[in-house]
């Protein structure tokens, strides 16, 4: 008994440990985007002082360092986009009180969804059958039978 108690503890412990890991792979990712853009600003930044020969060197490797910049963007999105994925996932496989939430709810609706046909289905019986108790003392009356 002691050690399913434990089990209990342990388990909000570790949604909660992975929670605060998403959080924090959340403030890095973004992070990193921030700054590699912000370093990519002041790159694009042109000082007209210097010579020609500099100028290109400089520029050379300005742009193999905004190239750099940039792929580290793009793999922040993608780490992003990851992170999105885990959190959805980990929604869905932990989510229990808002699954069953939904199914109560729509058990509730299909239940009285059967409730309105069932009425439906019982006025549209009553109405046939009147129809036809009148159609058969009709027939029989008639000298037709």
């Amino acid at each position: 008994m002691a050690q399913s108690q434990q089990q209990q503890r342990a388990l909000p412990q570790s949604k909660e440990t992975l929670l605060k890991n998403y959080q924090r792979r959340l403030k890095q990712d973004t992070r990193c985007m921030l700054d590699n853009f912000l370093e990519i600003l002041k790159i694009a930044k042109v000082n007209p002082d210097g010579k020609i020969l500099t100028r290109q060197l400089q520029a050379e490797e300005d742009q193999y360092e905004m190239n750099v910049r940039a792929a580290n963007i793009v793999r922040a999105g993608e780490s992003l986009q990851k992170l999105v994925a885990d959190i959805k996932q980990f929604l869905i496989l932990n989510d229990f009180p808002a699954a069953n939430e939904y199914i109560d709810d729509r058990t509730r609706f299909l239940q009285s969804h059967q409730k309105e046909v069932d009425n439906r289905l019982a006025n549209l019986r009553d109405e046939v059958s009147v129809d036809l108790y009148e159609i058969e003392e009709e027939y029989y009356a008639s000298k037709y039978k």
